[in-house]
C-alpha cells in the first residue's frame, strides 16, 4: 500500500499514515462533460485537520474535481472515498450533510436575496440546532466583515465583488464544515480582505475543519497550506510541500502568456499600428467631479482625474471603494448622478455605451464577459467588429468582393491573435466550456482585437495562474507601447500593478484619496490602513 507524509491539524512534524486512513482519498478520478473527457485518472489523498494547497495552470481541471468531491458533477471513472465512506457517487446534498462544504469560484452568491438571507440559506443543516450558537457564528463572521452588517439588508447582486466572496466564505463558515472546499479564495479581493479571509481560513480550522485550497497564487498559498498538489491538462503532474513548487520551473510556467508577452509569436495587425501624438497633447479622456449614488449609499463620491495619451494609471482601493463603478460609468452601463466624462475631447456624458466603444473606449469586466454559447474565434471575431470596413447587408447577400475581402481580414487577424495568445488548443472550443482563467485570457485577446484609444482593463490577473500574472505585466507594455493606447487597469496583484503603471490612484469609501507614482501612493499611510495591510505574502501574490 502506498505511503504518504502527513502533518497533524496543530501542524507537528509529518509522520506515516496509509492511503486507506486518508480523511478524504481519490483514486483514479476520470471526469467527462459530454465526450470530452477532463480529468485523466486524478489521485489525492488529504489527511484529517490538514490544509492542502491544489494548485495548476489555466484549464488544469482544478474547479472540476473540486466539484466531482461535492457531487456536483458526476464522475466516469474512480473513487472517491470521505471519511470512510464511498461518495463517488453522491449527489451535493447528501455531500452537504456529510459536511463537505464548497465556497465556489467567483461570486458564490444568489443576487436576488439579501445579506440576511443568505446567512438563514448557510444553516439550512441547523434549522432544529441551538440557535443561540448559530447566531455566535454568524456575528462571529460580521466582526471579521464589518461591512456584510453595513450591507446587511441590501440584495446581494448590489455588492462590490470582493463583499460578494466575503459573504460566500461566510455562509460556509456558520454551515460548520467537516472539509472546506475553497475555489480560488483571493479572486478579485484586495490585500487586507484577503488577509481577513486567511484569519478566517486558520479560525475554521483550528476548530478541526479539514481544508482545500486552489488559489492561483502559489505565494498565498505557502501562507496557509504546507502540502500542495498541481495539475495540468487534468493529471496531477507534483504533490509534495508546497515550497518545493517553486524550485520547479519545468511545472510552473507561463502556459499562455510568455511568448505574447516576449514578443514571440504572431505580428497581429491589431498590435503593429504604433500611434504617436505630440508630448503637449490633451488628455485622452478627463473625468470631472464623477458621482453616483445607489439608494442611500455614494458609491462614486466627487471623483476627478485625467488620463494622458499612451499612459497607464492603475486604480487601487478596497473591495467596494467604487472602483468598478467608475467604470462602469465611463463607459456608460450606468448613469452618473453628477459631474461630466470627455473622451478625445468630446463630452460623452450621455452617450450610450455602444457609442463609445465605437470611438475607440474599450472595456474588459471582473468576470469576463463573453458570449459563452460562441467559439473561441468567434469571440474574438466579434470583437473585431469596429473595423469592419463594409457593413452593407445587400453586399453580404451577394457576397460581394469587398465583403469577401473583409471576411479575411477579420478571419486573417483572428488567427494572428489566437497565435498571439497560445490559444490554438481552445480555438474551436466554446467559451461556456472554459476554466475562469482561460476566459480571462480570451477576454484580453478581445480586448487587443478591439484596439482602443483608451482601454479600460478590470483585474486583468484576476483567475489566472501566477506565472500568467507574472507574464502579463510586460504583455500589457507591449499592448500600450504597439497600439499607443492609454490604460485605466483596475488590479489587487501588487507587484503587477506597480510594475506597469505611471501613476495610481487610490480609491476609499468612493473617494480619490490619493494619486502619484506607485511608490509615494504604496507607501502612504492613509492606503496602507485602508488598501494594504501589513501582511507582505498577501501584497505580494505573484513575482519571487
Amino acid at each position: 500500500m502506498i505511503r504518504l507524509p502527513w502533518r497533524t491539524a496543530d501542524n507537528a512534524p509529518a509522520f506515516e499514515r496509509t492511503t486507506a486512513d486518508a480523511f478524504l482519498s481519490c483514486r483514479g478520478v476520470d471526469v467527462a462533460y459530454d465526450q470530452v473527457q477532463v480529468l485523466f485518472g486524478v489521485d489525492l489523498d488529504v489527511g484529517e485537520g490538514e490544509i492542502v494547497a491544489l494548485l495548476g495552470t489555466n484549464g488544469a481541471g482544478k474547479s472540476t474535481l473540486l466539484k466531482a468531491i461535492s457531487g456536483l458533477v458526476d464522475p466516469t471513472a474512480g473513487r472517491i472515498i470521505f471519511h470512510g465512506r464511498d461518495i463517488t457517487h453522491a449527489d451535493a446534498v447528501t455531500t452537504a450533510k456529510l459536511g463537505i462544504v464548497q465556497v465556489p469560484g467567483g461570486r458564490a452568491v444568489f443576487p436576488t436575496l439579501t445579506v440576511a438571507e443568505h446567512f438563514r440559506c448557510g444553516t439550512w443543516l441547523y434549522a432544529g440546532d441551538d440557535q443561540a450558537e448559530v447566531q455566535s457564528r454568524v456575528d462571529r463572521v460580521l466582526e471579521l466583515f464589518p461591512r456584510l452588517h453595513d450591507r446587511w439588508d441590501q440584495m446581494a447582486g448590489n455588492l462590490s465583488g470582493g463583499e460578494q466572496q466575503q459573504l460566500g466564505l461566510g455562509m460556509a463558515f456558520v454551515a460548520k464544515p467537516r472539509l472546506l472546499i475553497i475555489d480560488e479564495l483571493s479572486l478579485g479581493l484586495a490585500p487586507t480582505i484577503v488577509e481577513q479571509l486567511l484569519d478566517i481560513v486558520r479560525a475554521i480550522h483550528e476548530q478541526g475543519c479539514t481544508i482545500i485550497l486552489v488559489e492561483q497564487s502559489v505565494n498565498l498559498a505557502l501562507t496557509v497550506a504546507s502540502r500542495a498538489y498541481f495539475m495540468e491538462k487534468g493529471e496531477v503532474r507534483f504533490s509534495g510541500p508546497t515550497e518545493e513548487l517553486l524550485e520547479r520551473a519545468d511545472i510552473l510556467r507561463s502556459v499562455f502568456l510568455e511568448g505574447a508577452a516576449s514578443g514571440k509569436g504572431a505580428n497581429s495587425r491589431a498590435v503593429a499600428r504604433k500611434k504617436t501624438a505630440p508630448a503637449d497633447a490633451p488628455p485622452v479622456l478627463e473625468v470631472n467631479r464623477l458621482t453616483r449614488r445607489f439608494g442611500g449609499i455614494t458609491a462614486v463620491d466627487d471623483v476627478t482625474f485625467s488620463l494622458a495619451p499612451h499612459a497607464i494609471l492603475g486604480l487601487i482601493g478596497p473591495n467596494g471603494a467604487g472602483k468598478t463603478t467608475v467604470f462602469d460609468l465611463i463607459s456608460g452601463l450606468l448613469p452618473a448622478d453628477g459631474g461630466r466624462i470627455v473622451f478625445q475631447g468630446a463630452d460623452i456624458s450621455d452617450w450610450a455605451p455602444d457609442r463609445r466603444a465605437a470611438v475607440g473606449l474599450g472595456r474588459s469586466f471582473q468576470d469576463a464577459r463573453i458570449f459563452p454559447t460562441l467559439t473561441v474565434a468567434e469571440n474574438i471575431a466579434v470583437a473585431l467588429e469596429r473595423h469592419i470596413e463594409t457593413r452593407d447587408h445587400f453586399a453580404a447577400l451577394l457576397n460581394l468582393p469587398a465583403v469577401q475581402e473583409s471576411e479575411l481580414d477579420v478571419a486573417y487577424t483572428v488567427e494572428d491573435l489566437i497565435e498571439l495568445m497560445n490559444l490554438g488548443a481552445f480555438r474551436d472550443k466554446f467559451v461556456a466550456e472554459l476554466s475562469t482563467g482561460s476566459r480571462r485570457i480570451v477576454d484580453l485577446a478581445m480586448a487587443i482585437a478591439h484596439d482602443p484609444s483608451v482601454l479600460l482593463l478590470d483585474e486583468p490577473s484576476s483567475g489566472i495562474a501566477q506565472r500568467e500574472t507574472e507574464a502579463l505585466g510586460p504583455l500589457l507594455r507591449r499592448i500600450q507601447s504597439e497600439t499607443g493606447c492609454a490604460m485605466l487597469v483596475i488590479e489587487h496583484d501588487m507587484p503587477l500593478i506597480t510594475s506597469v503603471s505611471d501613476e495610481i490612484l487610490a480609491l476609499d469609501l468612493g473617494r480619490a484619496i490619493m494619486r502619484g507614482t506607485p511608490a509615494q501612493v504604496t507607501s502612504d499611510p492613509r492606503v496602507v490602513e485602508s488598501y494594504l495591510g501589513g501582511d507582505v505574502a498577501v501584497i505580494q501574490r505573484s513575482g519571487k
